[in-house]
Formats: structure tokens, C-alpha cells, sequence
């Protein structure tokens, strides 16, 4: 008869509460084992690692290292962020629909016999809705949290794979925002490819979330990862009025072309943003440094930041493709990681940082490079395992880099800084509203 017992705490919460995992009922010094099996947009994902009894018989994974298996030392949530798909190639953390919870079986093995528990993971907390958009040439979904408000709003959007980012929408309207998940590429009645994007369109989609949810103060903040990250400080900096903080993941200093998300019939050197119809420079054209040989050449995974490192290398071509960031007029947070396999986001990071600085912008700044982390920061507690992939448009088998347990530290941190940005960011907005105008002060 078995001795032991597992249990979760708690068991059933939002995907970024850390849990305690605990086991009891082993013997002192007793070799556990305990394995998780989660199924994610219908692949199953697994990991397993083993630990030692303490003298009282438990494991308790927020105190016990790790001494074999999927990861090693000590990580609560390890078991989570280990995890790999059985199917090779599987990549979607998911479901596609985000209002169904992630649910993981947890099972301890032992001499001691075996014991089984839940753990669930929601991206949606209890009230918040969805809402499918598509009106005003707009392509999104606006999630919306429990209450009758106003809330803040924040705008969410993706990179060079397109689509709708649901979950980091649905995550931030269970944490008080109306956020709005909105696609400019591969989705729903949109191009299938990044080139050619008017900046009107963004700025259209600002002016229908101010319309639609009148968000709190009338603060409305953008985040974006990759080039959405690229495109979050372009949009800050060319309609400053309409943004009130910018959360930049992974960006870029530059405005950059097509690359892999680009039309084959304009090609990846190709043009990616216009304004009032024309198109903006970028890092590529009249690059007389440039080279896709060192993305291009060799077997996969293909490392893309090694042809982007290649046009920095042409100063003249870097200054006239630099987005003029001392234009926002809002705080902006920025999130980069040092082994970044797709760009170089701890330098283009350390360009915008500096350029702010250099400017003596009057609002916060905030930068923060994981150290060993790669392109993919996202929130906890999700794999980091998969860091090669078929880029999503492209097809061309690359890698984001980095290293799960950084990557994993990238996901936990970043979020929470993130929030706190935030919460600092609408609290410094309100108070300049409630200060008078010149006009107003007798």
C-alpha cells in the first residue's frame, strides 16, 4: 500500500501564480521521482525529475534540488518550465481557445509507492470576456476583466509570426487591463506577410480601443514582442499623444525589413512599415556592410542575429534607420535577452536606453538583460525548452537561443517587472492629469 501523497498549492489559479508542490509519506532519504504530463493544443508534454527525502519524508520542490532528470538544482515551478513535447517540432504552449485552462497531472513515484495530483493553469480568470474584433478594417480580440471599470487598456502586439497574441491578452485583462490582442498579418482577412504595413493602421487601432472601453485616464500602453517590440517604440515615437507607456520585449533599435516575414514578391530586403503611404527606411538599404551569408550558410538551426550584426556594422545606414525614440513621450520598459538568436536585442536595447538618456527623457526608463536568455520571453510558467523552430512564415529552421533555465528566469522576471511597470506607469499618468493646466491655476 502506497505511502505517499502529493499535493499542490494552490491548485487552480492563473498561469503566473508560482504553486508549492509538496510530497509526504516517503522514507528519510528516499530517491522520488515525480513527472508531469500536460497536454497543450492537443500534443502531450512531459518532464520528470528526482529529488531526496528530506528527514521527515517530504519533497517539497520550493526547497529540494533537482538531482536527475529534466532540470537540476532547485526550481518550484521546474517542472513546468522543463517540460517537451513527446511529438518533435511542437511548439504551441496553448489551446486555441484561451479561456480553457492548462491542466497538468502530477504524478510521485517511489519505494514508497505512487500518488497523483492536479494542477491547473488559467491565461482567463473568473469574468473576464472575450470579443472577437473585426470592424473598421481592425483584426483582434479584445479581452476585457471582471467589473464595470474603467480599466486601464493596453494594445498587444505580435512579431514576425503574425497572428493574434490571445494569451498575453487574456493574461493581462485577468490582471485589470482591457487589453487588446490586435494582428496586422496572418490572420483573418489580413496579408499573410509583415511587408508593406501602413503605421495608420496601428494608429487606427489606438483610436478604436481609446473609443470602445474609454480605459482609465485615458491611459492606453502598447506592448510588443520582436518586431513587435521594433514596431511598440516606432508607434510611441510617431504618434507620442496617443501613447501613454511603451513595454518593448526583444526590440529593436532599427526600423529592419521584411526578413523572414516578408512577401516573396518584394523579397526580405524589402520594405516592412509605411507612412502616409511611403515606405521607411531601413538597416538594409544602401547597407554596404550587410550579408545574409552567416544566417544563410551552414547547416540548421540558422542563428539570424549573426547577418543583423553583419549591418551594424555600416554606421552611416544605422543612423538613418534609427527609430527616433526621443519622440515617445511616455515611460518605456525594455526587455532583451544576451544570447538573443533572432536579433541583437541587448544592443539594440542599450541604443534606445542610451539615446533616452542622452535626451533627458522627463518619464521612466526601465531595461532589463537576462543573462543567457534568448528571443522568446514571454510570462511564467510555461516551457522553454523548444529554442529551435520553423520560423512561422518563412519555414527556415532558426533558433530564438538561450537556455531553459534562463529562459525560464527571462519569462519570471520580465513579467513581473512588467507589471510593476505598469502600475508605476498609470500612477504617474493619473497624477499629471489631476495636475491644472496653466490655464486653470488662478
Amino acid at each position: 500500500m502506497s505511502t505517499l501523497n502529493i499535493t499542490v498549492s494552490p491548485a487552480d489559479d492563473l498561469i503566473d501564480v508560482p504553486r508549492r508542490i509538496v510530497v509526504t509519506g516517503a522514507q528519510p532519504g528516499e530517491l522520488v521521482q515525480v513527472a508531469s504530463r500536460t497536454v497543450r493544443a492537443g500534443a502531450v508534454w512531459r518532464s520528470s525529475a528526482r529529488f531526496v527525502a528530506d528527514t521527515a519524508g517530504h519533497v517539497d520542490l520550493t526547497l529540494a534540488p533537482a538531482v536527475e532528470g529534466d532540470y537540476a538544482g532547485i526550481s518550484a515551478m521546474g517542472l513546468l518550465w522543463s517540460q517537451a513535447p513527446e511529438q518533435p517540432g511542437r511548439r504551441e504552449l496553448f489551446h486555441a481557445d484561451v479561456l480553457q485552462p492548462l491542466t497538468t497531472s502530477l504524478e510521485a513515484s517511489g519505494a514508497s509507492g505512487k500518488a497523483e495530483a492536479e494542477l491547473i493553469q488559467r491565461l482567463s480568470g473568473d469574468g473576464v470576456t472575450r470579443r472577437e474584433v473585426r470592424e473598421q478594417g481592425l483584426v483582434g480580440t479584445l479581452f476585457l476583466p471582471a467589473g464595470p471599470g474603467p480599466h486601464p487598456a493596453v494594445m498587444i502586439l505580435n512579431g514576425s509570426g503574425g497572428g493574434i497574441n490571445e494569451p498575453r491578452a487574456a493574461l493581462y485583462a485577468s490582471h485589470g487591463y482591457a487589453a487588446f490582442a490586435l494582428a496586422y498579418f496572418k490572420a483573418p482577412g489580413l496579408s499573410d506577410y509583415i511587408s508593406n504595413t501602413p503605421l495608420e493602421y496601428f494608429e487606427k487601432g489606438l483610436d478604436w480601443l481609446r473609443a470602445s472601453v474609454k480605459p482609465l485616464g485615458d491611459f492606453v500602453a502598447i506592448s510588443g514582442q520582436s518586431r513587435g517590440g521594433e514596431l511598440v517604440l516606432l508607434l510611441g515615437a510617431t504618434f507620442p499623444q496617443k501613447v501613454s507607456a511603451v513595454l518593448a520585449y526583444v526590440p529593436s533599435a532599427l526600423v529592419h525589413s521584411g526578413q523572414n516575414a516578408c512577401d516573396p514578391a518584394i523579397g526580405r530586403e524589402g520594405p516592412t512599415w509605411l507612412r502616409d503611404g511611403k515606405p521607411l527606411t531601413h538597416q538594409w538599404e544602401n547597407n554596404r556592410h550587410a550579408s545574409w551569408a552567416p544566417f544563410d550558410d551552414g547547416a540548421p538551426p540558422h542563428r539570424h542575429v549573426l547577418a543583423m550584426l553583419t549591418a551594424l556594422q555600416d554606421k552611416e545606414a544605422v543612423a538613418k534607420a534609427r527609430i527616433p525614440v526621443e519622440h515617445i513621450d511616455a515611460p518605456v520598459l525594455l526587455l532583451s535577452a544576451t544570447d538573443d538568436g533572432s536579433w541583437p536585442s541587448s544592443i539594440y536595447s542599450k541604443m534606445v536606453s542610451d539615446k533616452l538618456d542622452e535626451v533627458a527623457h522627463p518619464h521612466t526608463v526601465e531595461w532589463h538583460d537576462y543573462q543567457d536568455a534568448g528571443h522568446a520571453i514571454l510570462f511564467p510558467y510555461v516551457p522553454t525548452t523548444q529554442i529551435s523552430y520553423a520560423h512561422p512564415v518563412s519555414k527556415r529552421i532558426s533558433t530564438g537561443g538561450g537556455e531553459p533555465a534562463a529562459n525560464a528566469h527571462a519569462d519570471k522576471h520580465s513579467w513581473h517587472h512588467a507589471q510593476e511597470f505598469l502600475r508605476n506607469a498609470i500612477g504617474a499618468h493619473l497624477a499629471r492629469s489631476a495636475q491644472p493646466s496653466r490655464k486653470e491655476v488662478p
